[in-house]
């Protein structure tokens, strides 16, 4: 399969001549071992070469090959995103960004920049989040400057939108639910060092593995608990929190171009279950939040369902809930909350909401 992969590509995007890309991949069968395969190769691909031309137009007629998605994504992305669902399904398909998050509690963004550049790397400030840089071309993340010491984290400028959000006080308690691999919770800590405990919550050993990992190595403290989130019985001492952040587990579908098996792997019938997860944090977790205080409800999904119509849900059945408008110049305001997009702004896809819990008895 791989072998017609590179035939076709050099065939429709390369100046080999067109012999030579036939006969090359033919004769690669005979060092993979795989000498029945060439008489089947050198069919297609001289077929392919005489059809280009209807084979080309069947594919504009055909979304799921012209935009590399399945069908029943593209319908749903058409219904939520109608004047964005064609730029956001080549957005998915193009090479993602390097976004990285600068540890402003050990080094500013301007001193952290200098140090990329003296060590020959192409490196810029980004504008949505005073810790976002980005870095042109991509490197191993262990060849950072500063990386194995927690000067920096890779991490997507859309991610890193999560802190300011909350609003973050010194002598506060948070909670990050589902809070693996740690990079929003990381970024708290980093934001607000007088903070009087973050909690960091997640049910898989591997996971907790990687909170631990996290936190050592940007010499951060937080009190990591492994459980299910939605069981508070199981974890909550009864002392409220300040500030609540529910990075819902979702579809995921806002962070393709970095995680393209999405598309193969992520299938209609999984959104159902996913809601009833997120529903469930929001209600199980909105009691554990003190009044006054702020909870921000997360997801990188692109579909409505997932984002504003869990919030609206929620403020129906809360009479202690009110929301909180997001005042931003990134992404694009929703009814409940706002959405940051690649097509807008070059970012992961992701939906945030702002809610407090009300004073009043």
């Amino acid at each position: 399969m791989m072998l017609l992969f590179l035939g076709l590509y050099q065939l429709e995007f390369m100046r080999t001549p067109e012999h030579a890309a036939v006969s090359s991949t033919v004769n690669a069968c005979e060092p993979l071992k795989k000498p029945w395969a060439k008489n089947l190769i050198n069919a297609i691909l001289r077929r392919y070469l005489r059809e280009n031309t209807k084979i080309q137009k069947a594919i504009l007629n055909d979304q799921c090959a012209l935009y590399a998605h399945p069908v029943w994504f593209i319908d749903r992305l058409k219904t939520d995103w109608p004047t964005h669902w064609a730029g956001l399904l080549s957005k998915t398909n193009e090479y993602p960004p390097f976004h990285l998050r600068v540890n402003l509690s050990l080094n500013s963004r301007n001193d952290y920049l200098q140090l990329l550049n003296k060590n020959n790397l192409n490196a810029l400030p980004l504008p949505l989040v005073d810790s976002a840089v980005i870095l042109n071309p991509a490197i191993a993340t262990e060849k950072l400057p500063g990386f194995s010491c927690g000067k920096v984290s890779v991490q997507d400028q859309g991610a890193q939108l999560a802190a300011s959000l909350l609003c973050i006080a010194p002598g506060m308690r948070v909670l990050d639910a589902c809070a693996a691999p740690g990079g929003k919770a990381a970024h708290i800590c980093e934001s607000q060092s007088g903070l009087k405990e973050i909690v960091a919550i997640d049910k898989d050993d591997s996971r907790i593995s990687l909170l631990e990992s996290t936190a050592s190595r940007l010499q951060i403290s937080m009190t990591i608990v492994k459980a299910d989130a939605t069981k508070t019985e199981d974890w909550w001492n009864g002392d409220e929190f300040d500030r609540v952040l529910i990075d819902a587990p979702c579809s995921a579908t806002g962070v393709i171009r970095r995680h393209p098996d999405i598309k193969i792997l992520r299938k209609a019938d999984q959104i159902s279950p996913l809601l009833a997860t997120q529903a469930k944090l929001l209600k199980t977790l909105w009691p554990l939040l003190r009044k006054g205080g702020i909870m921000v409800y997360s997801s990188c999904s692109l579909f409505h369902e997932e984002n504003d119509c869990q919030i609206e849900k929620h403020l129906n059945n809360c009479n202690d809930a009110e929301l909180v408008k997001i005042e931003a110049n990134w992404g694009i305001a929703t009814k409940y909350g706002r959405q940051s997009l690649a097509v807008s702004d070059d970012t992961d896809s992701f939906y945030y909401s702002v809610l407090k819990k009300k004073n009043t008895e």
